[in-house]
């Protein structure tokens, strides 16, 4: 949601207007956002080569353990050499590079509607908010197990929101039972929002429970649903160089109905990986590889996103630490493998703190810029993550908000033209003066500006008569005052209570069990 522009412009008389330069609206797109920034380097490119080629060697040499035996059959049909007994999967160097050959440079996602649809490629930026939590906390309710009530909230906050893109699994819905809560949450999603939904990758009958719900929804046949990704699965390894079950039949089921995969490996620096920035990425990026290479191999051309999501841990106490100038550099280098074989990727932020405040803040905002100047194309986690994951606040989503606003205005152009360079406004105010009712302010004045939603910028006495509030305070109004607001439900009346048969139907049959 960008600011709420005004629809009235102070009239002026006597002072020549410039048609072109004059609008009542600020007007920036937060839906289609390109990365401004160039891309940053830590390491030469001979030294990502030599990275690569580690990788490469180890997943020959040294394998990845893949506990699906259909998993397994795959890689072994396309000639990789497979050790049942030990469920090792050792992977030739051409086998992958023929994969990567294959995996799309460009992906286009559809959303429920044709503005939210995304374009993933290098140089493309979406955000997400945080996702995966236990538990969700806000100032007035406390910190508390995640319920269905907290993610029909949260998803509603992040519908009304243009600068966030894709719909995450924001917290788990506790009250709701592990063979039942995919029904939910894809309800939720389906009927709370139109951007680009979310999909568990938790066993083949929750998978096809879900592209069911979303052929339903949308009214897509089959051809018309495999034929382009409506949805996503985030899949991760279990590091060190383990494909579990679960994880690998969603890549093999999401590339057989051409939904997007994304796939990140999950290294913490000196616990489930080396404890260098090259070490850890260089097992990150062996074990991307290895499962892009396993939707290729299902599907050549199924549509999937490397990632990585490495940092470090505190070695005091082993828990895991974001924000960090490690987790920094791990940003960058994982961009610079990403450039390497050209796809588009997710990379994310966060922070380990408790609570929303300046360390939140900080570890949260140090970590977004690591993954803007690495070229990340998704970024998740970029709003509201405590604890390490454990945790969303809803005053740190709205809070958080702002930055990526702000950061999406960066993307937005910047006019350098005659007009805007101004020399006759300068002329007409000449020496000692002030710009404040020149023409060429008065104009403008509107519009130039980015107008905050959280911020307060009144000066001190203003801000004691408003009652001293704080940021946080603030941001407290603003998530009760959207969750307040009345929605239409984005789907049609006929494709509502078709979802709603499915669901009913399949919850009476028992539902579908996640697979361990």
């Amino acid at each position: 949601m960008s600011p709420p522009p005004s629809d009235s412009r102070t009239k002026r008389s006597g002072r020549r207007r410039n048609p072109s330069a004059v609008s009542s609206q600020r007007v920036v797109d937060y839906r289609n956002l390109k990365n401004p920034f160039p891309t940053m380097s830590l390491f030469s490119d001979d030294r990502i080569e030599a990275m690569h080629h580690a990788a490469l060697e180890l997943l020959e040499a040294d394998g990845i353990k893949v506990l699906l035996a259909e998993a397994r059959q795959i890689y072994k049909q396309a000639g990789a050499r497979v050790d049942e007994d030990s469920q090792m999967v050792y992977l030739g160097g051409e086998l992958i590079e023929q994969a990567l050959s294959t995996a799309p440079k460009q992906i286009l996602c559809k959303a429920g509607h044709p503005s939210r649809d995304l374009t993933l490629e290098l140089g493309r930026l979406c955000f997400q908010p945080g996702a995966g939590a236990p538990h969700a906390t806000d100032c007035e309710r406390g910190r508390r197990p995640g319920s269905a009530d907290d993610f029909a909230e949260l998803v509603k906050i992040c519908q009304h929101f243009d600068v966030l893109h894709m719909m995450p699994p924001i917290i788990e819905p506790q009250d709701i039972p592990p063979h039942l809560r995919h029904y939910f949450t894809m309800q939720t999603q389906l009927y709370a929002s139109d951007k680009l939904p979310h999909i568990f990758s938790r066993g083949r009958a929750q998978v096809l429970d879900g592209f069911e719900m979303l052929k339903t929804a949308r009214g897509l046949s089959d051809d018309e649903f495999t034929a382009s990704s409506h949805c996503y699965s985030i899949i991760n390894t279990n590091s060190p160089r383990v494909l579990d079950s679960a994880m690998a039949e969603g890549l093999i089921d999401c590339a057989r109905f051409g939904q997007m995969t994304v796939v990140t490996p999950f290294t913490l620096m000196g616990a489930m990986a080396p404890i260098t920035v090259a070490g850890a990425l260089t097992l990150s990026h062996a074990e991307a590889l290895a499962a892009i290479t396993l939707t290729q191999l299902t599907s050549a051309g199924a549509p999937v996103c490397y990632g990585t999501f490495t940092s470090n841990v505190d070695m005091k106490s082993g828990a895991p630490a974001f924000g960090t100038p490690e987790h920094f550099k791990a940003s960058i280098v994982a961009g610079q493998l990403a450039r390497l074989i050209g796809l588009p990727w997710r990379n994310a932020t966060g922070s380990a703190a408790n609570i929303n405040d300046v360390q939140a803040a900080q570890e949260t905002q140090f970590g977004l810029w690591g993954t803007l100047l690495s070229g990340s194309t998704m970024i998740i986690h970029a709003a509201g993550w405590l604890e390490g994951g454990l945790t969303v606040s809803y005053e740190k989503l709205i809070t958080d908000l702002e930055l990526l606003q702000m950061t999406a205005e960066l993307c937005a152009d910047t006019p350098s033209d005659d007009d805007a360079i101004g020399l006759d406004a300068i002329r007409e105010v000449g020496t000692g003066g002030h710009f404040f009712a020149a023409g060429h302010t008065m104009d403008r004045y509107q519009t130039a500006f980015y107008e905050p939603f959280i911020s307060d910028w009144s000066n001190f006495g203003s801000w004691t008569e408003k009652g001293s509030r704080t940021a946080t305070q603030r941001a407290t109004d603003i998530w009760k005052q959207i969750i307040s607001e009345e929605q239409d439900c984005f789907l049609e009346a006929g494709f509502y209570d078709e979802v709603e048969s499915f669901v009913s139907r399949r919850s009476a049959e028992g539902g579908a069990p996640p697979l361990s």
